[in-house]
This record gives structure tokens, C-alpha cells and sequence, in this order.
């Protein structure tokens, strides 16, 4: 029976996480005046996406002529600035083989001039070069056709009091020169009161806002109130914009970021394979994807274009979109609150398990040891299977390699998932049922191969260290339902106080699955302490299916953006699934075909990154931006 409610729980998981996932449908060119219609930008795409455009091509010099003028039919005042490269921009130039005598950058500006002048502007800014493989119909000819579709649609709506500033920059891929020359010193720049970037990391997907300006929480809940209107919905969290402000790459973005300006800054990042290469075409390009970053983009600019005060810098905020329909928030020191809320919700089902269910603070805490063993073995063998399908971008030595490890990202992205699935499976059907020196012997074997293939890693031997003495150590699993869920539902809320005074901002994951864990544990415990009738399970189920799909969707996210390097990110947000379902856990009898299912699973996650070498092979077709 709980078997049922186990794969019943998570298929509708999995199916709820990948229907979020989704782009939208692509509105057409007829559609209202007043909406943004991918139809009516992709014109725009297939005009400026037909070759390579790179800083001083002539196909460059054709997309400058093409953009201002569109950019005057759509009544804004035009101008250019010009000026000199970077040393590193000419250093790009010089490496691939080519000459930038010459050559300066030309950033095209547009003006849609508001009813108050004195009020800040607001700015739209994306670039609009390339580089000298790519058409870049995503990167970043999607950008600049949606700021121009978003234009007329902002004029179809009628004046708005604040200025409209239109930033078509160049040279953004060779060192973020047109942005620098901009926000270094042009007339305009001290008027910019807020800056929305577009950007692409890939050919499809549902586009993220990944990057704020600092101090946040007004831009937040600005961006809340009018993203929700897009085609869509939203997607965004402080965790991509907290990991994202530590990473060392930057955007256009940045150099506005770095001067106080709140802005946002949006991306879609799917279809990872078109991203720098030839195949970036515009019969390649995800429409739902032109059609939810540019509706985003007008929300918003419409929104802050017709706000009484522009978003002030105050405090960064913790907030996540859920399936993007409404944008949840609150301030960092709100998530001790909750964490207190969840311990209390824990204690509540503990003292009842024990009254009723003979539940021994023991055998909790032989629950929390196989989430442990859950997050060592977890992240040992998702290094090795992700090692399978190629090095490590940061062993990478070409961009060729750095751009077809990227192309492999889907199928690394389904190894990793299969192989915490085999590790969940093989907790799930009583890990210490199998023979424990096999277990540890086979961690054993994947950690040696990964430190091989993908060179010293103190995160691997550590977790291989963990995983193998907790797998020879016999009776250290739980015993009982309520001691493996419990335990895990603790070691959760230990992982969010952690993050909590680390990183609030990225503790929500732990906080809120946490809280949301331990009032289902609550609730249960109350109604049916044995978690043998329907209506306890039916709790578990709703808790399981609810917060398995968010954080599933989270999931797909995060791999995208870090999975390349990091698989192991897979696997603490798998844990999180597992505290879920964890008393869904079928009985005894049923174990064998479970763990025989984990074995499966494993060998089909480890086929699939070896496949994605032979799928994808290395091909020297791109360069770096």
C-alpha cells in the first residue's frame, strides 16, 4: 500500500515540476497592441540573428544600420556613442587570429522621452554584438528584440511620466566595453534610476531573474506585483541572485550593479547547446522563451515607468516565486521565526510518536545518520557519473571543450538525477540489507575514479570517508518510520540554522521544506500515530507532492547553472525530496525490488553520461566571449 502512495507521490511530483517548467506559448503577431508578442519580435530576431555579428564585421555595421532604424520608427530619439576597446578586448580580438586597428565600439541609444523629465528613467539595456561563431539569435538578439517589442507595447499603453532609455550596447563579449563606456560617462547615465538587462545562456527555457541590484527588497516587490502579469508568470529566487553575486563572471549588468542602480537582470538558460555556437539560429530559438523574457521585461519597465518613487537600495530580501504564480518574501531575520516554528511543529510529532508509536530519540537519531549517508554517498557517486560524460569546466583547456561540456549539460543533468534516485531507492529499501563491505567497497571504487578523472577534490574524499564508514558501521540505520523521518526532518532543520547564520538568503530551501516537514509530521502524528490510515498518509502525500514538485523545479534550475561543475547540488536538494517521502516508505517485504531498482537506476544514470560523449563528441566550432 504505501508503495502506491510512494511512486504515486512522486509521478505527480515530477509531472507538476515539469509542467512549471515549461516556457509559455508564444503569442502571436496579432495579438493586443497593449501585450508583447514573441510573434512580432521574432521579426526583429531573424533580421538581426541572419550571420555572426561581431565588434567590426560587417554584418555588425549592417545590424548598427538595421537597429536605429527600427529603433526610430518606434519614436525614440536616436543617438550613438563610440569610443575606443578595452586592452583585453583587443587582446580577444588579436588571440582568435584577427586585427582591432581600427575597430571601436558603437553603442546605440534611444530615448522615449516621459512627462516629467525631472523624474529618474528607467533604463532597457541588452547588447547587441556577438560572437564571431554564433548568429546568437538567443545571445543576444532575443534581448534587443524583445526591449524593442516592449517599446511599442509601452507606447500602445499610453505616456508614462518617467523618461524610457533604450541601451543597445557593444562589445559586451569581448569585455563588457559598451556598458563600461556608458556608466563611465555618458550625459544620460546619472538620470538612470533603475535598469532592467536582458540576457541568454542557451536557446530555450523559461527565463530567470537571476540578478539584482543591491539592497533589494523594493525592486523585489515591484518586480512580484508586475512579473506575475507576464505571459508566464515568474521565476526567480534570492538563492540564484546570493550564488550569483559570489561568482566571478559577470554582465552588462554589473557595471550599473556596481554604481548603487537597483535594477534586474533576467535570462533564459535551457537548450544549453546553442549557447556560443552555430546552431543559435532563429528556427533554433525556444519562442516561449522570447515571449517570457519579454514579457517580464515590459511588466516590469511599464511598472516602474508609471511608479510614483523608483525602488530605493534598502535590505536584501529572502524570497522564491512558487511555480510562478505569486512571488513569496520576507526579511532575513523572519527566517529564525520560522526555524522556531519548525522545531516546535518537530517536537509536537515527536512527543506524540513516542507516546503512541514507542518512537526512541535513538532511533531519530539513527534517522538523521542515513540522511548523512544519504548526502555522502549522494555526492560521491553524482561526481563520478557527472566525471563520465567529460572533465570539469575549470580542467576544461579550450573553450571548444568548455562549449561541449555544455552541449552534454541535459544529459549530465539526467545521470545526476538517476544516480540520487539510486541512492534514495537503495535508502528507501533498507540499506543495510545489502552486504555493507560491497556498499562500501563500490563508494570506494566511484571516489577513486572521480579523483582520477576529475583531479583532487577534499568535498570527495571527505564524503567518501563518511559514506564508507557509516556503510561499514552495522546498526546505524532506523528502524521505524517515524525515527527515519524524524531524524531526517532534524538534520534539515540543523542544515537550516546553519545556513540561516551563514547565508540567509539561501536558506529558504531548508527553512521552508523544513517548516512545511515538520507541520505535515505534526499533523500526522496527530491523526494517525501509526501512519497507517489513509487520512495520515493523504497529509504526507499532499506535503510530499506540493513541496517535492517546488523543489524539483529549483532543482533543474540550480543544475543548469552550477550542475556542470557541482552535481553534488543535486543531491542536497534530493534530501529535501527524500524528508518528504521518507514516510512513505513502503514495508519490509517490499524492499528487494526497490533496491534492485536503485542498481538500475545507477547503471542507467552512469550509461547516459558515458552516451553524452558519443552523442556530443568535442567539436572546435566556437569561442569564447
Amino acid at each position: 500500500m504505501r508503495l502506491l502512495w510512494l511512486f504515486g507521490s512522486l509521478a505527480l511530483a515530477l509531472a507538476i515540476a515539469v509542467l512549471t517548467l515549461q516556457s509559455p506559448a508564444p503569442l502571436p503577431a496579432n495579438a493586443p497592441a497593449i501585450a508583447f508578442s514573441a510573434g512580432r519580435a521574432m521579426v526583429d530576431v531573424r533580421e538581426i540573428a541572419q550571420r555572426p555579428h561581431p565588434v567590426g564585421s560587417a554584418d555588425h555595421a549592417r545590424v548598427q544600420a538595421v537597429l536605429l532604424q527600427r529603433m526610430g520608427s518606434l519614436g525614440l530619439q536616436t543617438s550613438t556613442q563610440t569610443g575606443p576597446l578595452s586592452p583585453r578586448a583587443v587582446q580577444r580580438i588579436e588571440r582568435r587570429g584577427g586585427s582591432a586597428s581600427g575597430i571601436e565600439l558603437t553603442n546605440l541609444i534611444g530615448v522615449l522621452p516621459g512627462a516629467d523629465p525631472r523624474l529618474p528613467a528607467v533604463a532597457l539595456m541588452a547588447h547587441y554584438d556577438t560572437v564571431p561563431d554564433s548568429p546568437g539569435a538567443a545571445d543576444d538578439s532575443t534581448g534587443v528584440a524583445a526591449i524593442l517589442e516592449a517599446v511599442r507595447a509601452i507606447r500602445a499603453r499610453g505616456p508614462a511620466d518617467r523618461t524610457l532609455v533604450v541601451l543597445l550596447t557593444d562589445g559586451e563579449e569581448l569585455n563588457l566595453d559598451g556598458a563600461r563606456a556608458f556608466w563611465g560617462g555618458h550625459p544620460l547615465r546619472d538620470r538612470i534610476g533603475a535598469v532592467i538587462n536582458l540576457e541568454a545562456r542557451g536557446g530555450g527555457g523559461r527565463a530567470m531573474m537571476f540578478e539584482t541590484g543591491r539592497g533589494n527588497a523594493e525592486t523585489i516587490a515591484l518586480f512580484g506585483r508586475a512579473g506575475v502579469k507576464a505571459t508566464g508568470g515568474v521565476s526567480s529566487n534570492s538563492l540564484a541572485v546570493f550564488v550569483y553575486e559570489a561568482m566571478p563572471n559577470g554582465s552588462d549588468f554589473t557595471i550599473p550593479k556596481d554604481r548603487g542602480v537597483q535594477g534586474i537582470n533576467m535570462a533564459f538558460i535551457g537548450r544549453p547547446e546553442q549557447y556560443h555556437t552555430a546552431a543559435s539560429t532563429p528556427e533554433a530559438l525556444d519562442q516561449g522563451s522570447v515571449q517570457h523574457i519579454g514579457s517580464q521585461a515590459l511588466e516590469t519597465a511599464d511598472a516602474l515607468l508609471r511608479a510614483p518613487a523608483l525602488p530605493a537600495a534598502t535590505a536584501n530580501l529572502v524570497y522564491a516565486d512558487l511555480f510562478g504564480r505569486v512571488i513569496l518574501g520576507h526579511p532575513p531575520v523572519m527566517g529564525w521565526g520560522l526555524l522556531g516554528l519548525a522545531f516546535l511543529g518537530l517536537g509536537l510529532a515527536v512527543w506524540r510518536a513516542r507516546a503512541q508509536a514507542g518512537l526512541t530519540f535513538a532511533d531519530a537519531g539513527r534517522g538523521a545518520i542515513d540522511g548523512l549517508w544519504f548526502l555522502s554517498t549522494g555526492l560521491v557517486l553524482t561526481q563520478f557519473v557527472r566525471l563520465l560524460a567529460g572533465p570539469l569546466s575549470a580542467r576544461a583547456d579550450s573553450a571548444d571543450v568548455y562549449y561541449t561540456l555544455l552541449a552534454r549539460l541535459p544529459w549530465m543533468e539526467a545521470g545526476a538525477a538517476l544516480t540520487v534516485l539510486a541512492v534514495a531507492l537503495a535508502l528507501f529499501g533498507g540499506r543495510t540489507r545489502l552486504d555493507r563491505r560491497i556498499v562500501a567497497g563500490a563508494i570506494a571504487m566511484a571516489a577513486v575514479v572521480a579523483l582520477v578523472l576529475g583531479g583532487l577534490n577534499p568535498m570527495v574524499i571527505g564524503a567518501a570517508v563518511v559514506a564508507i564508514g557509516l556503510s561499514l558501521v552495522p546498526g546505524l540505520a532506523a528502524r521505524s518510520t517515524w525515527g527515519g523521518w524524524t531524524g531526517l526532518v532534524g538534520l534539515i532543520l540543523i542544515l537550516a540554522t546553519v545556513a540561516q547564520s551563514l547565508a540567509p538568503e539561501a536558506a529558504f530551501l531548508f527553512v521552508w521544506t523544513g517548516l512545511m516537514a515538520a507541520v505535515a509530521a505534526a499533523i500526522a502524528a496527530s491523526l494517525d500515530p501509526g501512519l497507517t490510515r489513509p487520512r495520515s498518509l493523504a497529509v504526507v502525500a499532499v506535503a510530499a507532492v506540493l513541496g517535492g514538485a517546488w523543489i524539483m523545479g529549483q532543482a533543474h534550475t540550480v543544475f543548469l547553472g552550477v550542475g556542470m561543475d557541482l552535481p553534488g547540488a543535486l543531491v542536497i536538494l534530493g534530501l529535501l525530496v527524500l524528508m518528504l517521502l521518507r514516510p512513505l516508505g513502503p514495508e519490509r517485504g517490499q524492499a528487494r525490488p526497490l533496491l534492485i531498482a536503485a542498481v538500475a537506476a545507477l547503471l542507467v544514470g552512469g550509461g547516459l553520461s558515458v552516451a553524452a560523449q558519443v552523442v556530443v563528441p568535442m567539436s572546435a566550432t566556437t569561442e569564447s566571449g
